[in-house]
């Protein structure tokens, strides 16, 4: 019986008590990672995770990453550092942030093949810390960003707007500046650091259609995937150059010129609205039943029908569950046949753990959270791996092995401060999960 066949007995019977709109887990990954010995699979499984990338398939994604941004907009030239990269942290940098900071460095240097170091004081790309109500005044939506041509935030303040801080003014990059909450989870800093820190190198643009990469704004993948170390990799090929067009990119690289393939604009407004934190539930749902409605009439095969059916299956689960599990299942069965999709499985099945959990099925919820949580560990995401687990605690209670759930939930515990951050936020976690289990969180 193959994975996906195995989901829908597990999870059936739970359907008629899940109608009277118990509560979800909704805990999908917002950015974030690993605190010091909780025992993470090291870097190297992500070779092994990767499914084959053909060259002209790898040349196509680097050149829409390459020569687009997030906004759509598009960019004539490419950039990059020429020349040693130096990288300093300034600010209320939280504890965690400078070893995750080496760690990223360290693959970078040696999957990437980037000539990058630390350093102190003043250095090619900054880092710096402030607080989020600070960073939200200069740029609302984002969890973190960067900026070209300064070195701290005082300096983008004073040239904010200007031509000097476009990315798409920058022929060749000089300098760049990171910025990062430092009241948030230590995963998040991680995450940032991962994704702020490649775009500060290599492409600004992110593709709903890539399965494993952090160049993507679906947030399933917290760090750095071996795709985008190649990605890193080509962006400093010795064959490219800072300056040159799009035209001479491709004729390096033996690929087509042709003009960046993005997503159309209302999928990406519906997908944003679908699962933003802003808009009525209603709303929301509607929102999702378009994207999804626009990615089958474009006949999407790929991460974005995908990602389509799981934004529905997400906002179904509490009110139409029958609905949900039809999503989350046609969801699966996409993600199943891409290359490094074994996360966006993960990500469903702690869904379902929470759909069986609270429709009275604890056996299912155990099997899908054991399932999960070596692929969740392998990909280095605390925050749903503690969910995972605590779930799975939830779970023992209800088939009466208090013992179990009690080690499990201890076990958990430096994940969830990793993932979650201060004890207050890991105790709400723990009493959201409880919620769906219908009893009050434990301890």
């Amino acid at each position: 019986m193959t994975g996906l066949s195995m989901r829908l007995p597990l999870i059936v019977a739970a359907l008629t008590a899940l109608a009277a709109c118990a509560p979800t887990a909704q805990v999908s990954k917002n950015r974030p990672p690993v605190e010091v010995g909780v025992g993470f699979g090291t870097p190297t499984a992500y070779r092994a995770l990767a499914g084959p990338v053909t060259g002209s398939s790898l040349t196509r994604d680097f050149m829409d990453l390459t020569f687009g941004m997030e906004s759509g907009r598009a960019l004539d030239t490419f950039s990059r550092f020429e020349g040693p990269v130096t990288v300093a942290m300034r600010g209320a940098a939280p504890a965690t942030a400078a070893k995750d900071l080496a760690a990223l460095i360290g693959r970078l240097r040696s999957e990437a093949g980037i000539d990058i170091s630390p350093a102190t004081g003043d250095a090619t790309i900054t880092v710096e810390f402030a607080t989020r109500a600070e960073l939200r005044r200069l740029a609302p939506t984002a969890a973190c960003f960067v900026v070209p041509n300064v070195g701290s935030l005082a300096e983008y303040r004073r040239k904010r707007g200007s031509d000097a801080v476009d990315w798409a003014s920058v022929t060749r990059r000089e300098r760049a500046a990171i910025f990062i909450p430092s009241d948030t989870s230590p995963q998040e800093v991680r995450d940032c650091l991962h994704e702020e820190l490649a775009q500060a190198l290599g492409p600004l643009n992110d593709l709903y259609r890539l399965p494993d990469s952090v160049f993507n704004d679906d947030n399933f993948h917290s760090v750095l995937t071996s795709f985008d170390m190649d990605i890193l990799r080509m962006t400093y090929s010795p064959a490219l150059a800072s300056g040159m067009s799009r035209e001479e990119v491709a004729a390096r690289l033996g690929g087509s010129a042709g003009a960046v393939t993005g997503n159309p604009p209302d999928w990406t407004r519906a997908i944003e609205t679908a699962l933003g934190r802003n808009g009525s539930l209603s709303a929301r749902k509607a929102a999702a039943e378009h994207a999804l409605a626009i990615a089958q009439g474009a006949g999407w095969q790929d991460g974005r029908a995908a990602f389509s059916y799981f934004a529905v299956g997400r906002l179904m689960a509490g009110s139409e569950p029958a609905r949900a599990l039809d999503a989350f299942e046609r969801a699966a069965a996409i993600y199943a046949r891409l290359p490094g999709g074994e996360l966006q499985l993960a990500h469903i099945d702690m869904q379902l753990a929470a759909m069986a959990l609270s429709g009275g099925l604890p056996e299912a919820a155990v099997q899908l959270a054991d399932r999960a949580i070596p692929v969740v560990k392998r990909h280095e995401n605390a925050a749903l791996l503690a969910t995972l687990m605590l779930i799975k605690a939830e779970a023992l209670d209800d088939l009466g092995n208090p013992g179990a759930a009690a080690a499990l939930r201890l076990d958990s515990a430096p994940f969830a401060r990793y993932g979650f951050g201060p004890d207050s936020v890991v105790k709400a976690r723990m009493r959201d999960i409880a919620a769906v289990a219908g009893r009050a969180a434990k301890g």
